[in-house]
């Protein structure tokens, strides 16, 4: 299907070369034939020698403000830099016994970079900062010294690489090299300049020599070592592209011509402040050979000017002082140093700073150990009336007539009843997306970058959601979208501008236009009186650089209501309203087609041109908003509908470099990212189309593709198509070897964990479910990461519209099954109550929200809770006191109390050898580290043999019963339908097994 292929932006690939590097070219480290001992001793008394790019500052002096380790500062501006070489000033300074320095570099002026405020961390030696790059080489070098013998007179051969940068986009690269039958260069090796647009080029002595081993690096420890191998490159002019050496080549420069044109100014820059920060957005230039970044100037306050590089087409500037004006303007730079006019200047004033609470940390513990709660955060309890809005479908939909609008519930009202989340023994919650949301009857996202005010009050916005939940041990995994936005737009990506035409008929519909209010979904504006008011969305004549074809022209057609229908009056993918480098323009045609990835869902559901660099740019940055506000993880929504190089190549590396730059590599680990990968079938791969199953988006790509994310895309789909089923890869990790539970291997994982959707569309039944499960386990990277639910939001078993209503002894024997099979169990919010079983999970507005399966459910919570641990209430008033004694909350309540008592149930791996049972399985966890070594045997509902185990005393933590083992086989009865007995090994001290847990119930007895 249609795909924009064209980048106006590359982004620089520091995020898809953190964890592993990127389809498999760039590693971490370089070939073990690189000596270690190639780094020198540290001396008695250190120097830097600082190499600083000037090409694309321009500035009239260079000063060096700088700190030793330890030490003081230099007084402002610092020590001047002097004339290094072409477009390069150095400095040397004295570190004493410091083994680098903090810097900063300055005009003299009141012109900075330092880092985007971070300032740049520098080592001791020779050192180059470019373009915010740091690196070790001496760009003013002339190779150094020939590490070879030196040659006879006439025997000499020379070699001449140019390298392509194009894949991995480094901005700074050295070859490290080793002529044959000499020695390596000291790491990094030597510095290589600029030729062309995509390639740098390095001319080396050979002597004698006529052949030489290579690899090539960035200077900050990422490596292009041909996966371990090495580069063999002969003499003469060599080409090194995609891993591809090409010896005798042609100059891949020499026609090219250099590049003189500067990019175009950025338009359409716009400046909105949010309390002391502003958000700053601007449509991306166009340049003959692509923007490779852009340079924000700010005027304005008592800090001087400040110039900052950016990577995408929205920055948000933060930490400003209170009621002050601030100005912007914006410049393109191109990879040859080119740069643009200014654009407009976009100015903003800053309000008052928010009495914010101090940013969240994530707990950072192995996500197996939580049970999930996921709720729909307007429908679960409403602690602020205040905020409610009903939007513009409250009374047609029928949710005025009982007094329930849409936004209903919010942070407060969460907050409010965390401890009966925590009472029923989760330690995690599932909220659904908090961005700031414009078709006010969805989630679909409008300004990314915004909480919406509807779930926030004082004292309780999003940041003391986090908090809160953090302090009470409880993770928080925020639901997100990279898919789509809502059918209005992206707010500082894309919003369309042609809404219809406001005639006599419409004017009901289309407000009157109000220049002075913005949009929040709280505000109600004064012209209109209404929250949802959209008098920014429509136009009376015809916007410039329209698309959209007889545009304001009658169709001939009119609505429901009689209304004439105008051309463009709806946005839609076809109807020439969203750009491509931004949004697809076709219809999904073919659910299991390629199409699937490149085509818009549903008309509130703007598919985003992912592929696309100002895209993945928005949406990279928006997340790492909510990265730093300490979430746990996120779920991520219609992760199908997104190329999984796409994923492997973008978004899932800029999850782990944003988590392991902000609170370290253990925090990044453990950040869960599960992923909605609807397959909607029974069978283990999506009616045979591995690009759409589940499981194939726990993988890493096993091959390189074109440079090109749209056109990796296709050759990634088409490439695994057409391996087909039988030859995708596999893995042991969630099965013992025996009884012995064995390291994972995780080396191939992409990052994204999934909903088990095999098990969700089969949960009619336990014993069908599991039995679907585990035939699909062998084809996920680890299905003890799988998050495992009956019925959601979206869908009960098969594919079934209402909330699941197999009965109460269905959902014990459900649950029982979750909570101890492999996998992360996850309850949908009032399933502990069988709330609004039967009752159609959606209709949208055809129908009152109070008649369907995302009810509210706060007239549940009234009353007072406090939990005492997981799983444990220490008082409860009110009518939630009774929900907390219905039968499903009293088994839950033991089951998460079982299950967090046995490490094996939380992250073991698991077998059914040796056994007999229809939902019968052993399960072992073991951490050498930790000493823990946790073996249980479980059967659900049905009687069973275990043949094959380790001797010795088993407890049944269910009924506290004992069974010695002598000859490696036990049995154990039928405990009955919801029932449940999990038999512990006792292996002693603090590995010993635990005996009974908690009292008996109306099920596990």
């Amino acid at each position: 299907m249609r795909r924009s292929s064209h980048r106006l932006l590359k982004r620089p690939l520091a995020a898809a070369v953190v964890a592993a590097g990127l389809l498999g070219l760039l590693t971490a480290v370089p070939h073990p034939d690189v000596p270690a001992t190639s780094v020198p001793a540290a001396a008695s008394e250190n120097t830097a020698t600082v190499f600083y790019y000037t090409k694309t500052r321009n500035w009239s002096a260079y000063n060096l403000h700088y700190a030793p380790d330890g030490g003081s500062w230099t007084t402002v501006p610092g020590v001047q830099m002097e004339a290094a070489c072409t477009d390069w000033v150095k400095k040397t300074v004295s570190l004493g016994s410091a083994s680098g320095l903090a810097a900063t570099f300055n005009n003299g002026s009141g012109v900075w970079d330092n880092n985007a405020g971070n300032n740049y961390a520098l080592g001791a030696g020779t050192i180059t900062v470019k373009d915010g790059v740091v690196a070790h080489s001496d760009p003013c070098s002339d190779g150094g010294t020939d590490p070879t013998p030196s040659p006879t007179p006439g025997d000499t051969h020379t070699a001449s690489v140019y390298y392509s940068t194009a894949t991995v986009g480094w901005t700074t690269t050295n070859l490290h090299y080793q002529p044959e039958g000499g020695s390596w260069t000291a790491v990094p090796g030597v510095g290589m300049e600029a030729a062309c647009t995509g390639w740098v080029k390095r001319s080396v002595d050979l002597g004698s020599a006529t052949r030489m081993q290579a690899a090539f690096n960035n200077g900050n420890g990422v490596w292009d070592n041909n996966n371990g191998s090495n580069y063999t490159i002969l003499s003469g002019v060599s080409t090194v592209e995609n891993k591809k050496v090409t010896a005798d080549a042609e100059d891949p420069c020499a026609a090219e011509p250099p590049d003189t044109e500067a990019p175009s100014a950025p338009t359409k820059v716009t400046a909105d402040a949010d309390g002391v920060s502003v958000v700053l957005s601007w449509d991306p230039s166009t340049d003959d050979r692509g923007v490779t970044k852009y340079q924000v100037t700010r005027t304005g306050g008592t800090k001087g000017t400040m110039v900052t590089d950016v990577g995408s087409t929205v920055f948000s500037d933060a930490n400003l002082e209170e009621r002050t004006a601030y100005s912007y303007t914006v410049k393109a730079v191109d990879a040859a140093g080119n740069t643009s006019s200014a654009s407009t200047a976009a100015t903003a004033t800053t309000g008052e700073k928010p009495a914010a609470p101090a940013a969240g940390t994530p707990l950072g513990t192995d996500p197996r150990k939580d049970p999930i709660y996921f709720v729909l955060t307007a429908r679960f309890n409403d602690g602020d009336s205040s905020n409610n809005r009903g939007g513009s479908q409250h009374v047609k939909s029928g949710n005025a007539a009982n007094n329930d609008p849409m936004f209903r519930g919010d942070f407060k009202g969460l907050v409010d009843k965390l401890d009966y989340i925590k009472g029923l023994g989760f330690s995690a919650v599932w909220i659904t997306p908090v961005v700031l949301n414009r078709s006010d009857y969805d989630y679909h996202g409008y300004d990314f970058y915004k909480v919406d005010a509807r779930l926030e009050s004082a004292g309780a916005s999003y940041q003391d959601l986090i908090n809160a939940a953090h302090a009470k041990g409880m993770k928080i995994y925020q639901d997100v979208v990279y898919n789509h936005s809502s059918r209005w737009g992206a707010k500082g990506l894309f919003t369309p501008t042609v809404h219809g035409v406001r005639d006599d008929q419409w004017s009901w519909y289309y407000d009157e236009r109000n220049d002075g209010f913005e949009y929040d979904g709280l505000s109600v504006e004064s012209k209109s009186g209404k929250s949802y008011y959209n008098g920014d969305l429509w136009s009376t004549a015809e916007p410039s650089g329209n698309t959209c074809l007889n545009w304001g022209k009658p169709t001939g057609g009119t609505s429901a209501e009689g209304y004439r229908i105008y051309n463009c009056q709806w946005p839609s993918p076809t109807s020439g309203m969203f750009p491509k480098t931004y949004y697809h323009n076709c219809w999904i045609g073919n659910w299991e087609g390629e199409d699937s990835r490149s085509c818009w869902l549903h008309e509130d559901l703007a598919d985003f041109n992912t592929e696309s660099a100002p895209v993945q740019n928005y949406l990279i940055g928006a997340y790492d908003k909510y990265i730093d506000m300490g979430v746990d993880g996120f779920r991520v929504d219609t992760a199908v509908h997104i190329p999984r190089t796409t994923w492997n190549r973008r978004f899932l590396p800029a999850i782990q470099e944003r988590v392991t730059s902000r609170f370290g590599a253990e925090a990044a680990k453990n950040f869960f990212v599960f992923g909605e990968v609807a397959a909607f079938v029974n069978d283990k791969w999506n009616r045979g189309s591995v690009n759409h199953s589940a499981q194939f988006y726990t993988w890493k790509e096993r091959k390189e593709y074109d440079a090109d994310d749209a056109k990796a895309a296709l050759e990634m789909y088409d490439y695994e198509q057409q391996l087909g089923t039988g030859a995708q890869p596999t893995s042991t990790n969630a099965f013992l070897n025996g009884n012995a539970y064995h390291t994972p291997d995780h080396s191939r994982f992409s990052g994204m964990n999934v909903i088990d959707m095999r098990m969700h569309m089969n949960f009619g039944d336990a014993n069908n479910a599991y039995n679907n499960g585990k035939d699909s386990d062998d084809s996920y990277n680890d299905a003890t990461y799988n998050v495992v639910y009956v019925d959601s939001h979206d869908y009960g078993p098969n594919k079934s519209s209402e909330r699941y209503s197999g009965g109460t002894d269905a959902w014990a024997e459900n649950m029982s099954l979750m909570w101890t099979f492999r996998g992360i169990p996850t309850l949908y919010y009032g399933s502990e109550i069988e709330f609004q079983a039967g009752k159609k999970i959606d209709c949208g507005p055809t129908c009152p929200l109070a008649t369907t399966g995302r009810a509210y459910y706060g007239d549940h919570l009234t009353g007072t809770v406090q939990a005492s641990d997981f799983g444990k209430v220490s008082s409860a008033t009110g009518e939630v006191a009774d929900t907390l004694g219905k039968p499903l909350v009293k088994h839950l309540q033991r089951l998460n109390e079982i299950r967090r008592s046995v490490p094996a149930l939380q992250m073991g791996q698991y077998s059914t050898d040796g056994i007999t049972g229809s939902m019968a399985y052993k399960r072992r966890y073991t951490d050498t580290a930790s000493g823990v070594d946790s073996f249980a045997l479980v059967t659900v509902t049905g009687a069973a043999t275990y043949t094959g185990i380790p001797n010795g005393t088993y407890k049944d933590a269910v009924t506290g019963g004992t069974q010695v083992v002598t000859g490696g086989t036990l049995a154990v009865p039928a405990p009955g339908k919801g029932n449940l007995r999990v038999y512990v090994l006792d292996l002693g001290g603090s590995n010993a097994a635990p005996g009974k847990i908690g009292t008996d119930g109306p099920y596990l007895k």
